[in-house]
């Protein structure tokens, strides 16, 4: 394992005192007195002496011995892990390009892998979200939004209410709409498909390729063959409320909600309705539409049959025929794809929409290797060619020995714990790229090899939008023609920010782990373990994390007898840069993580943190040869670092506890501290609560809150101290009424 440096006990004796006294109430009640007349507190007290003591010996501990006692405990460093990315590809291949899992693409220097095949088609999409325009479905409501339109929309949207009633005599109720497009590059905003009339996503199919021909013909299929489209899907950030988190289900987790899709037929029904073909999904990772992923959908055979039902011109986009494109994209159409969700669940914001999607992943896999052979001995290691390793279930590491000329597989296991002399079972050090041989092991002139691995990861690999742009190694077989392999005319992009990559472990931070490791063994009973825990989820980096024990989120209740709340900050967070907050698909994987670590009767919520708003106003004497301007920017800055959530901001260096309440006297004294300033004139401090902004000597927490600065404001000792809340409005609580915008012409 690399080199670890060890972590000492620095306990002094006001603690381990403190710690002594306290065992009294648990092992003899009887003795109330506590006092220090009490002789045997006397003798506490000369063993809390004698402890810290020998604690000062342990700390000059030779290098060598402390090294000796962690490699004893075996705690490896924590590796790297990979990025991960979505890309849009597009290619003039009639005949299609197929690309295989492990494939390489590149991003300057930094290689990426393919983690599944694909094939790419000259096609492109556009997804169309059918957004209501009315709060609710009713006659009266419908009337009132008919009345306000302009003569021309008025007559047009009326024609199509009378189209509608007249075609389908039992409807009683009619909901306008408007179109919200999704580019399929990420250019617009997020769409959200929640507040849809239909609760579908509409995809339209477009055709990319010069030629005026149909897609049916023009795509040069293989005998046999089915279209098979690879549609990549990136959800956008939410940010639940403290209420509205669940409580995590336990380690069956959530089931996904499957995803029904429909493609548009060009004929219509009998009764003049639009008839839709079942869509196969032949591979989805998104969940449902409920994380980054790519779904195959295998379209029906007889591509002839696929194409946009003709609607009489009252009827188009309503009722059960698919919405009405741009004149320029009309034209490309070709059909459209059709998806909901079968638990009548809605599909949230949605960022990404893309075809010919490949997820990638910034790894390698390495080529076999012939490690040596063995001695016979026990705890035999072999190092790998490459590292770190990936410590992902899905890549395991492919070994064999050489047992009687016959070479056996062997079986990669976390630990050693449960394997005896019969097992042929290893362990890997995924940081310092290293296997390891337990109670059996490789005899001596035995070989040993490894098939497979991968390595790779880091933070390298959160490369920004646009800088993966094209192939590397291919390493698949030949395609079945008249398919071929990706070349100079496939063009290929990423959308979005590849995200998730994490360097490995720092020995500081080994440091602050290794105690936590020895304590909590795997497993989450105090608050200590839950934080801990929740810090080290994998694929999702935080900057702080709480345990609120018995507290009850949804109805901020407490105490609750079995429940605990896990309160977590992201480590970055772009929306908000001054009051960080995690996002839903933060929060599940966190959630999924301490799942596996807690005990069966806890009750777990992992929250978002609660910011109550507060404003500074302070006057400031400047000493004489420092700038104004220069001052003022250091005081602002420092007061917000003093206030800021994460670390190493705060009183102490770990973001402002929760709970703790602001005093005004106590920002004088911080703003004291920058160079430059004499004395503090005056300072005011106002909180938002109750609804508006009070001014207060003290702003209260409550005991889930941290506080966000609104604003700071710095004047000279010249001029009186301004109103701290002043231009302040108080924070949205909705998000912004959406104006409908029609086209001139319907």
């Amino acid at each position: 394992m690399p080199l670890i440096v060890p972590v000492l006990d620095d306990r002094g004796f006001e603690q381990l005192r403190k710690e002594l006294v306290d065992r009294i109430r648990v092992f003899n009640p009887e003795w109330t007195d506590h006092n220090r007349s009490d002789p045997a507190i006397t003798l506490l007290e000369l063993f809390a002496y004698l402890g810290e003591g020998l604690q000062f010996r342990f700390n000059q501990i030779p290098e060598a011995t402390q090294l000796a006692f962690l490699r004893l405990l075996d705690l490896p460093l924590l590796p790297a892990r990979a990025a991960t990315a979505l890309l849009r590809c597009r290619t003039q291949a009639a005949g299609g390009v197929a690309v295989y899992g492990g494939d390489q693409v590149k991003a300057g220097k930094t290689v990426f892998t393919v983690r599944h095949d694909a094939s790419l088609w000259p096609l492109d999409c556009v997804a169309v979200a059918r957004q209501r325009l009315l709060a609710e479905d009713s006659g009266a409501a419908l009337q009132e939004f008919v009345q306000g339109l302009d003569e021309e929309l008025h007559v047009a949207v009326q024609a199509s209410i009378d189209a509608i009633a007249a075609a389908q005599p039992g409807v009683e109720q009619v909901a306008p709409y408007r179109n919200a497009v999704l580019e399929p590059d990420a250019s617009t905003r997020p769409v959200d498909f929640a507040n849809t009339v239909d609760g579908c996503v509409w995809i339209a199919v477009l055709k990319d390729y010069p030629e005026p021909a149909s897609p049916a013909t023009h795509l040069q299929l293989a005998p046999g063959r089915a279209l098979s489209l690879s549609l990549g899907f990136a959800p956008a950030s939410e940010y639940p409320l403290l209420e509205e988190v669940q409580a995590c289900p336990g380690t069956g987790g959530r089931r996904a909600p499957s995803l029904e899709w429909r493609a548009s037929a060009l004929a219509l029904k009998a009764d003049g309705t639009p008839r839709y073909l079942p869509v196969r999904v032949a591979g989805d990772t998104s969940g449902g539409f409920t994380q980054e992923g790519v779904l195959r959908l295998e379209l029906p055979a007889d591509l002839a049959q696929l194409g946009v039902p003709a609607a009489p011109p009252e009827l188009a986009g309503s009722g059960e025929f698919p919405p009405v494109l741009d004149d320029d994209r009309a034209e490309r159409l070709w059909f459209w794809l059709r998806a909901w969700r079968g638990d009548a669940s809605r599909i949230g914001p949605v960022k990404l929409l893309t075809l010919n999607a490949l997820a990638v992943e910034q790894s390698v896999a390495a080529l076999p290797e012939l490690l040596g052979g063995g001695n016979g001995q026990p705890g035999q290691q072999f190092q790998l060619s490459n590292r770190p390793l990936l410590p992902d279930a899905r890549y395991p590491v492919e070994l064999q020995v050489e047992e009687s000329g016959v070479w056996a597989d062997w079986q990669q296991r976390e630990d050693l714990d449960a394997s005896d002399a019969l097992d042929r079972h290893f362990t890997v050090d995924a940081e310092a790229g290293t296997v390891h041989f337990g109670e059996r092991f490789p005899q001596i002139g035995e070989r040993v090899r490894v098939m497979k691995y991968r390595h790779g990861g880091g933070a390298v690999g959160n490369v920004p939008p646009g800088a993966i742009s094209k192939f590397g190694d291919l390493a698949g077989p030949p395609p079945v023609p008249p398919m071929q392999r990706p070349g100079s005319d496939v063009k290929l992009s990423n959308p979005l920010p590849a995200q998730g990559g994490v360097d490995g472990e720092s020995l500081e931070a080994a440091l602050r782990r290794i105690p936590g490791e020895l304590r909590r063994r795997g497993r989450a009973v105090t608050r200590d373990d839950f934080r801990e825990l929740a810090m080290m989820t994998p694929g999702v980096e935080l900057g702080r994390a709480e345990c609120l024990p018995l507290f009850h989120a949804p109805d901020r209740s407490s105490p609750r007898a079995g429940t605990v709340s896990v309160m977590v900050w992201p480590a970055r967070d772009a929306a908000h840069p001054n009051a960080p907050v995690p996002d839903r698909y933060q929060l599940r994987r966190v959630c999924e993580w301490l799942d596996t670590k807690r005990l069966i009767t806890t009750e777990l919520f992992v929250i978002p943190p609660t910011y109550r708003r507060i404003a500074i106003a302070l006057a400031v004497k400047v000493r004489d040869g420092y700038g104004l301007d220069a001052v003022r920017d250091w005081v602002e800055l420092i007061l917000r670092q003093y206030l800021a959530p994460l670390p190493p901001y705060g009183p102490e260096g770990g973001g402002w506890p929760l709970g703790r309440r602001v005093l005004d006297r106590e920002l004088e004294g911080v703003a004291m501290q920058v160079e430059g300033v004499e004395y503090v004139e005056g300072l005011r401090l106002a909180g938002f609560q109750a609804g508006a902004w009070q001014e207060l000597q003290a702003v209260p927490m409550m005991a889930w809150e941290v506080p966000e600065v609104a604003a700071v404001s710095v004047v000279d000792e010249q001029t009186p101290v301004p109103d701290p809340a002043r231009g302040i409005g108080p924070p949205p609580t909705t998000p912004a009424v959406a104006v409908p915008v029609f086209k001139e012409e319907c």
